[in-house]
């Protein structure tokens, strides 16, 4: 009693199981399965959803008095894929904590690799992102950094083609405009500079004296 019960994805439970909670709710007792002694209970009750409880009453998924009966106070939560400065964080809390669980000591991750984690819309959230690292540190050998290579391949083909369009502004010189060009080339294939040197149309020697000559890292 006093105490808080957090329900994830109160949107999946069957309709019969609403009207259970939906009991306990209001009657604030509950019964054990197949038992007949009746228990009291003064919870305070915290549940959470990624999907429209709305539209799923709507459709009649949900019950409309057991929504109404939660939605007291109402916490949204964007999605990761509109505050994707949060992904650093992350990726690094996860990391360290797949460390103490493997061993591995992964001191960190490429700027390269980081970037495509960022372009990527995360359909599954935080969940899908814990996942993709969890996997990352469990195939990658001990004591190196996650770089490129280590992403799973859905994230390397996203948006199925790269996006190579480089974008400028009136008045910039030839210098400045080749800057910007392979600036933007390596931030589009995640700092591959094989593939980078392939669609500028000049060799890898020249890209890496490029990067030199105008201090891209």
């Amino acid at each position: 009693d006093g105490g808080t019960l957090f329900l994830d994805e109160i949107s999946e439970i069957s309709l019969s199981t609403q009207a259970k909670l939906l009991r306990v709710l209001e009657e604030r007792e509950f019964e054990r399965v197949g038992g007949t002694t009746t228990f009291r209970v003064d919870v305070r009750l915290i549940a959470a959803t990624n999907r429209d409880l709305e539209e799923l009453v709507r459709q009649g998924k949900f019950r409309e008095d057991l929504y109404y009966r939660l939605n007291v106070v109402t916490l949204k939560i964007p999605p990761l894929r509109e505050r994707k400065q949060d992904i650093p964080l992350f990726v690094d809390t996860f990391i360290r904590e797949f460390n103490q669980e493997s061993g591995k000591n992964i001191t960190g991750i490429t700027r390269g690799a980081m970037d495509l984690l960022l372009r990527y819309h995360w359909p599954g959230n935080i969940r899908e992102l814990k996942n993709c690292i969890e996997g990352m540190v469990a195939l990658s050998p001990p004591n190196r950094v996650l770089d490129v290579s280590d992403l799973p391949e859905h994230l390397l083909r996203q948006d199925n083609a790269t996006d190579t369009t480089i974008h400028l502004r009136v008045g910039m010189t030839m210098e400045e405009i080749e800057k910007v060009a392979i600036e933007q080339t390596l931030r589009s294939v995640g700092y591959d500079k094989q593939k980078a040197a392939e669609i500028l149309g000049i060799g890898l020697r020249t890209l890496y004296r490029k990067q030199k000559q105008y201090q891209i890292a």
